[in-house]
């Protein structure tokens, strides 16, 4: 090979591990994606008849009644990020350590909650579900946002696009699946979308 040839070879290569460093650099290792663009829908169990598909790169929500995306793995220790879209009208969220995996609901796992028009806003965008309240709640919709949740043993915290909202002590629940959801908005009306660009796993 010719020394111009082997330099622009070289150049190349350099240049493609530096993106790929770059777009991962902050997620270090031991990390699996679940979702990935429009890819991902094999990896959960659905319940419910919410219309879970893929659609303009991400996994997408937005009509039928009350449904979930639920994890065919479980998990006991770890932490979760998740790149969101969500409409000012969305009533979404991430349930941990789901304890009945057919029937997903705040008193049997932990909500991370995504619902900016939640009556009661103090277990709104940013809180879990009757453990840890946020004030002010932070608001999502009509954004892209991203969510980094810890559990680790009895700790639980939730990072709100890079401001924590939730440091909390609980020992409920030790471990299951966790899930998303789409549900019906306030006061029972047709909620807005929910939409999942990516989401990646590493348990500790």
């Amino acid at each position: 090979m010719k020394r111009s040839s082997f330099m622009a070879a070289v150049l190349a290569a350099t240049a493609l591990g530096s993106s790929a460093c770059g777009s991962m650099s902050s997620m270090g290792g031991g990390w699996t994606s679940l979702i990935d663009g429009t890819s991902g829908l094999e990896n959960f169990n659905r319940v419910g008849a919410a219309d879970w598909r893929g659609e303009d790169g991400a996994i997408v929500a937005d009509r039928g009644a009350e449904g979930y995306l639920v994890t065919k793995k479980t998990y006991r220790d770890f932490q979760i990020r998740a790149e969101f879209w969500a409409d000012s009208t969305t009533n979404s969220g991430i349930f941990l350590r789901a304890q009945n995996p057919a029937k997903i609901e705040s008193a049997t796992s932990y909500e991370v909650n995504i619902f900016d028009q939640r009556p009661d806003p103090t277990y709104g965008t940013g809180a879990i579900v009757n453990v840890a309240k946020v004030v002010p709640m932070p608001k999502a919709g009509g954004q892209w946002n991203v969510y980094e949740i810890t559990a680790r043993g009895t700790q639980l915290t939730v990072v709100l696009n890079g401001v924590q909202t939730v440091d909390a002590q609980d020992s409920k629940f030790a471990q299951g699946p966790f899930a998303l959801q789409y549900a019906m908005g306030a006061n029972n009306i047709q909620g807005g979308a929910i939409k999942w660009r990516k989401l990646q796993i590493r348990e500790l």
